[in-house]
């Protein structure tokens, strides 16, 4: 993981936060309410939204400080939170695969993880 990379990241989940939200709010909506699911679908984009922008943080200061390399574990957590646990809820609203919310916490764990590795790696600044 790199500064560079963390960026990117940051980038495309963000472009893909904004096209995945629009689609629901546009083309899925009613969809979504019939089948109880749309605060379901609004946790998956604004906790993908929220670690976007902490992986564009995170990125900019390690480019600033690049002797904090352990910001890349920062980085790999959140970017792996924002797969599964956003992943699993999006996957759950567009099939209705009840047993995908259970993955969903994992996810949460990777994003607990993450803040707590920005924790660790920034404690010296």
């Amino acid at each position: 993981m790199t500064a560079r990379l963390l960026l990117q990241l940051a980038g495309l989940f963000g472009a893909l936060g904004v096209a995945i939200g629009a689609f629901g709010a546009h083309a899925l909506h009613d969809t979504l309410v019939r089948a109880g699911r749309l605060d379901t679908f609004e946790t998956a984009v604004r906790y993908q939204f929220y670690h976007t922008l902490a992986l564009l943080a995170v990125g900019t200061l390690w480019a600033a400080r690049p002797e904090l390399r352990a910001l890349g574990t920062t980085g790999a957590l959140w970017a792996g939170g924002i797969v599964v646990f956003s992943g699993s809820l999006y996957a759950l609203c567009f099939t209705g695969i009840t047993k995908l919310g259970a993955v969903a916490p994992i996810g949460g764990l990777l994003l607990l993880g993450g803040w707590i590795s920005l924790l660790l790696a920034v404690r010296e600044l």
